[in-house]
């Protein structure tokens, strides 16, 4: 490790960067290390996304919480953004069942803070980076209703996906009046113009019901630690 991480300096240094390049580079570098040395300590689960922002009480965070609890009962690790609102309340249910329920946090000066129901977390201080550890320690993905945030990271699942960056694995939206609108402007501006293909539009599903969740997670089964479904993916396709 020591030898690769020289020649990556002795690299960096050929290109000529300056110090606040290099810098940056190895902060980069030390968000990647940390997140793939603590995901490396679980088998692959299902992430969670969605709102920081809905009240303990509301629709989605309940239905949320439910899932978290059903998906440990059916022995499956659940992964979330590590913060408040859905997030905290699929970290919930996982945990008062028992489960793995695993924290990706990222360092906010708002709204962002580890919640207390996490077995395992790490914080990370690049979106980038914790995206990419969402995704490589999952082997499912559900989407709650929420903001820009939730927006950005089932946008760059999905095109991962489209382009075959990434095998293309069960993908929830859960909440169909929050995002049937989303699926129709996609269907009636994107594919009408022809900058996607239908078939596109089926790489995800929108659902009401979380068992079809569990049902997905219990078809793959539970790989082991060793057996990363994203190792067994053509390196020249992998963008993971």
């Amino acid at each position: 490790m020591d030898k690769i991480v020289t020649n990556w300096l002795d690299a960096i240094a050929n290109e000529k960067l300056d110090a606040d390049d290099v810098e940056r580079s190895l902060r980069y570098a030390k968000d990647l290390e940390q997140g793939l040395a603590k995901v490396r300590t679980y088998a692959q689960g299902v992430s969670i996304f969605g709102s920081a922002r809905f009240p303990e009480d509301n629709k989605w965070c309940k239905l949320a919480e439910q899932l978290g609890i059903m998906l440990a009962q059916n022995g499956h690790a659940v992964i979330t953004g590590g913060g408040p609102s859905i997030m905290q309340a699929a970290n919930k249910g996982c945990y008062e069942a028992g489960g793995r329920s695993i924290g990706l946090n990222i360092e906010l000066p708002h709204e962002q803070h580890i919640n207390p129901y996490v077995t395992d977390s790490v914080e990370f201080r690049y979106f980038f980076a914790r995206k990419v550890m969402l995704t490589f320690s999952s082997k499912v993905y559900v989407f709650f209703p929420g903001g820009f945030g939730t927006l950005d990271e089932f946008s760059e699942i999905l095109i991962l996906m489209q382009e075959g960056k990434m095998p293309k694995m069960p993908m929830f939206l859960i909440g169909k009046s929050f995002w049937k609108p989303l699926d129709k402007f996609f269907e009636s501006r994107m594919q009408k113009n022809g900058t996607i293909k239908a078939s596109d539009r089926k790489i995800y599903r929108i659902t009401d019901d979380i068992t079809e969740v569990v049902k997905a997670a219990n078809k793959i089964g539970h790989p082991s630690i060793h057996d990363n479904i994203y190792n067994n993916y053509s390196s020249s396709q992998s963008h993971i």
